[in-house]
C-alpha cells in the first residue's frame, strides 16, 4: 500500500484560497480543483478568515503600550544614573553636601 504524503501550505497561499472563496466568483468546488486542495479544506480556510477578520481592525495602530512590569525597573535604573551623575557633578563643581 503506498503512502500519500500531505500537502503543505504556507499561509499566502491559504490566504489567496480563502479570499478566492470570500469573493465568489467561483465555487467552492471550482477553487478546490484549481488549487488542488479538498472542498473541506477551502470551506474551513474561508471560515477562519471571516472569524479572524474582525482581529485585523481591533489592532491600535501608533505606538506599542509599555510592558507594565518593566517599566518600574527601567525608571530605577534611570533615577540610580541620574543620582550617579548628580554625584559626579557636585563632586566636579566642588559643593558638598
Amino acid at each position: 500500500m503506498s503512502e500519500l504524503k500531505r500537502n503543505s501550505f504556507s499561509g499566502q497561499q491559504k490566504a489567496k484560497v480563502a479570499l478566492e472563496a470570500v469573493r465568489g466568483l467561483k465555487t467552492i468546488n471550482e477553487i478546490a480543483q484549481e488549487h488542488n486542495v479538498h472542498p473541506t479544506q477551502v470551506r474551513q480556510w474561508k471560515k477562519e478568515l471571516v472569524d479572524q477578520a474582525a482581529l485585523f481592525f481591533d489592532a491600535k495602530r501608533g505606538p506599542k503600550p509599555v510592558d507594565a512590569q518593566s517599566d518600574p525597573e527601567r525608571l530605577y535604573a534611570k533615577i540610580g544614573q541620574l543620582n550617579m551623575e548628580l554625584d559626579w557633578l557636585k563632586k566636579k563643581s566642588g559643593i558638598s553636601r
